[in-house]
């Protein structure tokens, strides 16, 4: 479900490898997420670019993800949200409460 394209000094970068983020896979998800990231302790910057859609569950579990990052002063950041997504973070701001780049050159080398 999330594949590794990268990995450098400061962060992690991961694709999101399905269509249709939902409740059927949204704590497999998280698990995932949290397992690469505490085999590594980095930054993740995770591409979106693929889900069409996205339901309530699987924002939770990006927004429990997101608090474990950060209980380890670490991040995760958003990138490739298509706009239909990037208008419903919007919409109940979430862009708020995500770095959100849309895409992977567009992300600073140094999050924090």
């Amino acid at each position: 479900m999330v594949q590794i394209v990268k990995e450098d000094g400061h962060s992690i970068r991961l694709s999101l490898n399905i269509t249709e983020a939902s409740l059927a896979n949204a704590d497999e998800f998280k698990a995932e997420l949290i397992r690469i990231f505490n085999n590594t302790h980095k930054n993740i910057v995770l591409d979106l670019s693929r889900v069409e859609y996205i339901d309530s569950s699987f924002l939770g579990a990006l927004v429990a993800s997101l608090k474990h990052l950060i209980s380890f002063k670490c991040d995760l950041v958003l990138v490739g949200l298509r706009k239909d997504i990037a208008d419903l973070f919007s919409l109940i701001r979430l862009d708020k409460v995500f770095k959100i780049y849309n895409s992977f050159d567009d992300v600073p080398v140094n999050l924090k």
